[in-house]
């Protein structure tokens, strides 16, 4: 299953060429992550965005469709789409790594933690 959520661009997040920042780009992901997983206790590892095309207006709505490729022992990785109007803006992936808030240091996921990503694995991408 996929998750889709939406996400505000704000006038600000416009640069001087007109277009969202591309760092604005992993925040909306970020928003989104939290709209699917909540608190979660876990750090970004790794993030990778390509950029296919341009957002230039702000005061919108995009869409930012998630699921989760892979689990591993402490780690999993989710991918996002992210879309105006049909439009594919931005194909980001992170790797997530579950931590433990005494230690913060890495940890196995617990098995309630597999249970909700495993909702939202899709082995294709």
């Amino acid at each position: 299953m996929k998750f889709t959520n939406k996400q505000y661009v704000r006038w600000d997040d416009l640069d001087a060429m007109g277009h969202v920042n591309h760092a604005k780009y992993l925040i909306y992901a970020q928003e989104a992550r939290f709209a699917m997983l909540g608190i979660f206790n876990m750090v970004v590892a790794r993030a990778e965005a390509d950029y296919k095309a341009p957002i230039t207006e702000g005061n919108i709505f995009i869409d930012v469709t998630m699921w989760v490729e892979s689990i591993g022992n402490s780690s999993f990785i989710l991918v996002y789409e992210l879309s105006n109007n049909g439009v594919l803006c931005s194909r980001i992936k992170t790797v997530q790594v579950s931590v433990s808030e005494d230690t913060r240091s890495s940890r196995p996921l617990s098995n309630l933690q597999r249970e909700e990503l495993s909702k939202y694995l899709e082995t294709r991408s």
